[in-house]
């Protein structure tokens, strides 16, 4: 099985971080972003089931998505 790339790891709360990670599964690539938590202070961070997966043909949606977002938080906070 082949490892997951990081990308980006952000906090969510003292024990939970969001991971986003180039995963593969029966030889495709797929970018990953999925809650991890750790119960022992960050040693171990665990997956759990709250995630999604994205085949990179619709990378390209979910990029136009959050800089839509992104324009639209922006504007509110002018």
């Amino acid at each position: 099985m082949a490892e997951n790339k990081l990308l980006a790891s952000i906090p969510r709360s003292a024990t939970e971080e969001i991971h986003i990670a180039i995963s593969e599964y029966k030889g495709k690539k797929y970018l990953d972003m999925r809650v991890f938590y750790t119960t022992d202070d960050g040693i171990n961070w665990n997956p759990t089931k709250k995630g999604v997966t994205f085949t990179p043909d619709k990378l390209d949606e979910v990029k136009s998505a959050i800089e839509e977002a992104q324009k639209e938080l922006e504007a509110q906070e002018e």
